[in-house]
């Protein structure tokens, strides 16, 4: 199993519909990715290490796939799709993290 994490790094001047994320764009993921998105988790950031700071990302969402090629075969074909829907929700680029669940 694998986990593909995409971090949405924070900062002041960061917008993020979380609303729109959660009830929009996760579920456009799901359905054009299909039976190959095991599971989905999104996480809001809430601070940082000290009181009063920023958490270091605003949003991580979790999308988990049996390997890398189920989600780059699942995924790819919609990449340009699920891109294009980001100014819907925000105005910063995610950060994607392909990791090995251990």
């Amino acid at each position: 199993m694998i986990k593909v994490a995409v971090l949405y790094p924070n900062s002041k001047t960061v917008e993020f519909d979380l609303a729109y994320y959660i009830n929009t764009h996760i579920p456009m993921v799901k359905k054009l990715v299909g039976s190959a998105l095991k599971k989905v988790e999104v996480e809001k950031g809430l601070a940082g290490r000290e009181p009063g700071e920023l958490a270091p990302y605003v949003a991580i969402a979790n999308l988990y796939f049996e390997s890398v090629e189920e989600f780059q075969k699942s995924f790819g074909p919609h990449a340009g799709t699920l891109a294009a829907d980001l100014p819907n929700y925000t105005n910063v680029q995610g950060v994607l993290q392909i990791s090995d669940i251990v």
